[in-house]
């Protein structure tokens, strides 16, 4: 009985595999470069328009070339809408402390995330932005530094995104995340159920703009309760 029990046991998880694989892939948009991330690319645009209702327009990037997109921080579901939302692979910039959280370094390191030390030399993570740019990959950025949801006063955007454009002269795409329910978690808002919205904005020439038009015209898209145009 015992073996019987442990063969239908594996059956069951190969059966159940095999069915998470065929949806993932049924549903993928992006080429990751590896199958099974085209798998977990899949998964995760069904979770979030299943669990989360999510509603939004593909992010317009364009087919190749350098990209920077950042968005409003409002919780850590922001960058699984965002992925969802392109049909690119997305590079993201993270705090090393979350890139070196128990069990997902592996996965953030296999996605390409960029581990940003803001104690120890931050310079290393501006300078592989850098290079990911030259290669022409999507990098993404959230220049209000750390979550900060909409019932806090606005925060003045960090620098970064402003020295990226004018360095490797990448278009900026912005975009607002909204009706997160779980808005100031992080782990929280991934299981909370919400009705997320993703607005997209045209993108701005910051490279052609000084550090602050830059940032002020980005934080008037972040920041602001307006509607996305174009």
């Amino acid at each position: 009985m015992a073996v019987l029990i442990a063969t239908l046991s594996v059956i069951l998880i190969v059966a159940t595999l095999l069915w998470l694989k065929r949806l993932g892939l049924s549903a993928n948009e992006t080429d990751w470069g590896r199958p099974w991330l085209n798998v977990v690319d899949g998964l995760n645009r069904l979770f979030c328009r299943r669990f989360h209702r999510f509603d939004h327009d593909p992010v317009p990037l364009p087919g190749e070339g350098a990209v920077l997109l950042v968005a409003n921080h409002v919780s850590g579901l922001d960058p699984l809408l965002m992925i969802a939302a392109c049909r690119r692979p997305v590079r993201f910039m993270i705090a090393v402390e979350q890139y070196n959280r128990l069990g997902l370094r592996w996965f953030f390191k296999a996605i390409g995330c960029i581990p940003v030390d803001r104690d120890k030399r931050p310079e290393r993570a501006f300078r592989a932005a850098l290079r990911a740019l030259a290669d022409g990959e999507v990098v993404a950025l959230f220049p209000q530094g750390a979550i900060h949801h909409g019932h806090m006063p606005p925060r003045r955007l960090k620098g970064g995104v402003a020295r990226l454009a004018a360095l490797s002269g990448a278009p900026v795409y912005p975009v607002k995340v909204s009706g997160i329910r779980g808005q100031g978690h992080t782990l929280l808002a991934v299981l909370w159920r919400s009705r997320a919205r993703l607005d997209s904005f045209p993108p701005v020439d910051c490279a052609q703009l000084d550090a602050a038009a830059c940032l002020d015209a980005l934080s008037m898209l972040l920041q602001s309760d307006g509607v996305a145009s174009g």
